[in-house]
């Protein structure tokens, strides 16, 4: 229902032209990337408290605004903002109150189980070489996944050593920003 009154949304804001305001090319004006949390919070103020606008950056959202693994999409996502596009620098940015932070990764087995998901298809996982607990698992501290998350963008075999790199902390109330690891 939700998906088909969107759809209706985005018909009328075509045909209005309503996008014209938004033209931008695929280029980030202000040559950053940030990798943050897809945080509905962090929607509008993110951007907001960095005083942003469409076309300034490239954003990659996921749980935790964490790499989980050395080759997935954030690190070829991040190689292609900068070999490709321009990017100099990297924000890693992360935020209270996360939903990641102590997520239990055997409790979450058990909610997948109890949505459909079979004993046979977590074990498949398992046996295809995942840590699959681990990939699950959430944090102790966002301090401590910012930081594990800078040095292992920092230390990737393919990442430009001129690309300046600095991890922090947005405050999902007030939209403060701390520094954890400087650029």
């Amino acid at each position: 229902m939700i998906i088909e009154e969107m759809l209706a949304y985005n018909k009328q804001f075509v045909a209005e032209k309503r996008y014209e305001q938004y033209a931008t090319s695929k280029y980030p004006n202000k040559k950053i990337a940030i990798l943050t949390c897809m945080d509905t919070r962090l929607v509008e103020l993110l951007p907001a408290a960095l005083g942003l606008k469409n076309g300034d950056v490239k954003i990659i959202k996921n749980a935790g605004g964490v790499v989980t693994n050395p080759f997935g999409s954030v690190i070829r996502s991040l190689l292609v903002a900068i070999i490709e596009l321009g990017v100099e620098e990297i924000m890693v940015i992360g935020h209270t109150d996360c939903g990641v932070q102590h997520i239990d990764s055997e409790q979450m087995i058990e909610h997948m189980k109890q949505r459909g998901i079979s004993q046979e298809s977590i074990d498949l996982m398992k046996y295809c070489g995942i840590d699959f607990e681990r990939w699950l698992a959430g944090f102790d501290t966002v301090e401590q996944s910012v930081t594990d998350t800078v040095e292992t963008i920092r230390n990737h075999p393919l990442m430009p050593r001129d690309v300046r790199i600095g991890g922090y902390v947005i405050d999902t109330d007030t939209g403060a920003l701390t520094t954890v690891c400087k650029a």
